[in-house]
């Protein structure tokens, strides 16, 4: 049986980025503004690392290489090369909105970015500011010529569709669904392990060298479902009660699989279970709150704003503690 442990993020300085991930989750890094924390990911542009156990020190995808058992029998983990998980999972901090972008589907991505698989993602907010919105699809049918107007002239924002932000929503983002996440959104990000995203536009902004930030505009019309928008609708969640906490299921695609976890063992003699099947590993991310996950022969305090890596056919563990928690598995 597999034994858990906590994981080290990378971090990603993106201009447009706060300090909320230092301020409210605790990260400590010298980069500022500090835009992601990639809190589980072997993707070689942003690994996480191990911070405790057996494995402290060592990067993730070499612990995955190491040990391939960790990640499981699930379908999604063939075909990866060696020590590559299928998804990432992030924290990200909006203080200024993001670039107009969108993300290619497996297909595209395989044949014209050298075999790399495509990016669809959701995102669970955990914050937002009154007027925080996103850009979500556009509002009429578009065709490839009047995109490509807008992006040479800038009008590319007046063709979106927006849907106001709140916390506690999921939105489910398919590959090729133009969007832009709005200024003041603090979100957990779980998504295929890529980092494709081509810029549609970008408001003009430049780096800390003043040089404009690339676009990828023909790259973004080849992959843009240009059909209006649906308006996205908040799935219906159901909470499911066990003693010590109550699950509900944010988001289940191809993919990955998402629950939040709502802990709470004060009142209840005991801890709540927890054992990964051979299927699947998964991750623990503590969005709020603070608690223990312990195991016959070990323990990890873990607080807001923590990662704790479960391998697939993983000792029984409990959890102990009031914390609120996402479930991220294939």
């Amino acid at each position: 049986m597999h034994e858990p442990f906590l994981l080290r993020p990378a971090y990603k300085d993106y201009l447009w980025g706060g300090r909320r991930l230092k301020d409210d989750f605790g990260k400590d890094t010298d980069l500022s503004p500090l835009a992601e924390s990639w809190e589980c990911s072997t993707h070689p542009d942003g690994e996480s690392t191990v911070a405790g156990g057996r494995h402290r020190g060592m990067p993730l995808s070499q612990v995955m290489m190491e040990n391939p058992g960790y990640v499981g029998s699930h379908p999604l983990s063939h075909g990866f090369p060696p020590g590559q998980l299928p998804v990432l999972v992030k924290l990200i901090d909006a203080s200024e909105k993001l670039s107009v972008q969108v993300h290619p589907s497996d297909g595209y991505a395989r044949e014209h970015e050298g075999g790399q698989p495509g990016k669809t993602e959701m995102w669970y907010v955990l914050d937002a500011g009154k007027e925080t919105e996103l850009a979500y699809g556009f509002l009429h049918d578009m065709d490839p010529g009047t995109l490509e107007r807008a992006a040479a002239d800038g009008t590319v924002p007046a063709h979106l569709q927006y849907v106001r932000v709140k916390k506690n929503d999921v939105f489910f983002l398919r590959a090729g669904t133009v969007h832009a996440l709005g200024a003041g959104a603090l979100v957990a990000e779980v998504q295929e392990n890529s980092n494709l995203t081509y810029r549609l536009y970008d408001y003009g902004r430049t780096d800390k060298n003043g040089r404009a930030r690339e676009l990828h505009v023909q790259k973004a019309l080849d992959v843009a479902d240009l059909k209006a928008g649906i308006q996205p609708r908040q799935p219906m969640r159901v909470l499911r009660y066990e003693p010590g906490f109550a699950a509900e299921l944010l988001c289940r695609c191809r993919y990955f699989q998402t629950e939040r976890i709502l802990l709470n063992t004060e009142r209840v003699r005991g801890m709540a279970g927890l054992q990964t099947g051979e299927g699947t590993f998964n991750v623990l991310l503590c969005t709020d709150g603070c608690g223990v996950l312990c195991w016959n022969g070990g323990m990890i305090p873990f607080f807001k704003g923590d990662s704790i890596f479960v391998p697939a056919s993983s000792v029984l563990c409990r959890l102990h503690g009031k914390a609120q928690l996402l479930r991220v598995g294939c």
